[in-house]
Parts: C-alpha cells; structure tokens; sequence
C-alpha cells in the first residue's frame, strides 16, 4: 500500500515538471532556431530595408541578392566556396587518420619514451596558434607555400586535440585483446589499423572529424595571413571584406545571403555524420 501511494505520489509530481521541462526546452529550441530564422529572412530583403526596419516575414529579393553576390568581379564567391570545402574535408581527413594513428600507436606499443611523447603532445596543445603564428609563416616561406591552400591543410596532419580525443576514445572502446588476436592471425600493423581499429573508432573519428571541418571552416585568422590572391581566398576571408566594404558598396544583403550559403556545408556534414555520434553514445564496448 506504501509503495502504491509512493509511486502515485511519484507520478503526480512528473505530471506537474514534465509540462514545465517542455516549456523550458521549446524556449531554447526558439531563441537557438531565431538566429538562423533572422538570417534567413534577411538574405531575402534589400539593404535599405534591413536598416530601417525589422521584420521576420521573407521578401522577394532573394534572387536579386544572389545575383549581386555572385556577379562581383572582385569576389569570387563560389571559387572561395570550393576552396573552403577543399581545404575543410582535407583538414578533416588529415587530422582524424594521422590523429588516431599516432593514438594507435602511443596506445598499443609500450616502448620506453612512451610517456614522455604522451606529454610532449599535451604540452604541444596547450600553446595557443597565435604564438607560434610568425614562425608558422616562415617555416611556409621555406617550403614555398605561402598564398597556396596546401598551407591551410597539410598542418593539419599535426593536431594535438584531436590526438588526445582519439586517444581518450581508444582507452574508452578499444580492447587490446582485438588488436593481439589480429596479430596473431598473421595481419600486419597497418592493415589491423584500418581495417579493425578505425571501424570501431567510428563514432569519434566522426565527431572529430565534424569539429576539424568546422574549425577549419570558420579559420580567418591562418587563411588572412598566407593568403592574398582572391581566387585562393577563403569564405571567412570574402566575408570579412563584405563587412569591411566602402559605404557605396557595402550591402547587408549580400552579406547576410553569404553567410547563409556559408552554413549550409556545415549543416551538410553534421547530418551526415550525425548518426555516427548518435551510435556512439548507444553502443556497447568489449570487455576486457
């Protein structure tokens, strides 16, 4: 009878939150989806009418502020696309194969400076990229790469943070008993790596992978400082020169319809790998 008045109790409690936790998740989902929704709206109107007024109705322009966009001599809005999508899949892949080589690699062999790596890398991504900014240009003077998109990408091969997650993924999902049986089968180390180690590593390949491809999307400050001629530019970059366009040329418009198409790859991405993440948090390891 006890229990039977604890779980009534129980139930009339959750029936009087659960409204409540709906009402709170409907306001966040609103005042997350509003940015968006604002963008949206104004890519379609003129920009006279985005100064003065205020509205959340879309208007007719849009084909108008598309037409501007693209046929700016002085910005080539869809060569910078290709090469932000070119570097952004680039830095992704480089990133997430050598990172999760190299946390193979740390993981699995037991060799005597083996910590001493382990920290030197932590020690690697505590130093911000700023600082090393001046020595970065140079080093890419040397090697003749400056104002080349290879730049921007082949760095990426070298990504501590992504080497710490991978690793701490590996020790979270990856059984070392997998790996020696594989060995024991005769499957050499790179062929055990691919073929066994990155299916399992799946879910965090992907998640790493979507934030190397948005952190490499949204780059301006590497891009501004080894890039100058227009055709290698970036979206970051031709955005930054919108806004920073003379009065007579500067329009909202066309800003706000570039910054629109430039979210759609991000969109893009995450819905591809996002059942990936998802798997991730649902599936099981191996036990030991």
């Amino acid at each position: 009878m006890e229990n039977t008045q604890h779980y009534a109790s129980q139930s009339r409690r959750l029936a009087v939150r659960r409204p409540f936790c709906y009402a709170v998740l409907i306001i966040l989902a609103a005042l997350s989806i509003f940015p968006f929704l604002v963008l949206i709206v104004n890519s379609t109107r003129l920009h006279s009418s985005i100064q003065t007024t205020f509205t959340l109705v879309p208007s007719t322009n849009f084909g108008a502020n598309w037409t501007k966009l693209i046929s700016n001599p002085n910005m080539p809005i869809l060569r910078s696309l290709f090469n932000s999508i070119y570097v952004s899949m680039l830095t992704a892949i480089l990133s997430t194969y050598f990172s999760a080589m190299t946390a193979y690699g740390i993981y699995m062999y037991r060799f005597k400076a083996r910590n001493i790596a382990f920290k030197f890398i932590m020690l690697v991504m505590m130093v911000p990229g700023q600082v090393s900014a001046c020595g970065f240009i140079r080093l890419m003077a040397k090697l003749h790469l400056m104002d080349n998109l290879a730049a921007l990408y082949i760095p990426a091969i070298a990504s501590p943070v992504v080497f710490f997650y991978m690793y701490q993924a590996m020790e979270a999902t990856l059984p070392t008993s997998i790996v020696e049986a594989a060995r024991v089968d005769g499957c050499n180390e790179l062929r055990t790596f691919n073929e066994i180690v990155l299916p399992m590593m799946k879910p965090a390949i992907a998640v790493q992978a979507i934030f190397s491809f948005v952190g490499s999307w949204n780059n301006y400050f590497l891009p501004a400082l080894l890039i100058s001629k227009k055709e290698n530019k970036t979206v970051p970059i031709m955005i930054a020169q919108l806004r920073s366009a003379d009065y007579q040329n500067f329009d909202l418009g066309t800003v706000y319809m570039q910054v629109c198409i430039a979210i759609i790859p991000l969109l893009i991405v995450y819905l591809l790998l996002s059942r990936f993440i998802i798997s991730g948090a649902t599936a099981g390891g191996v036990k030991e």
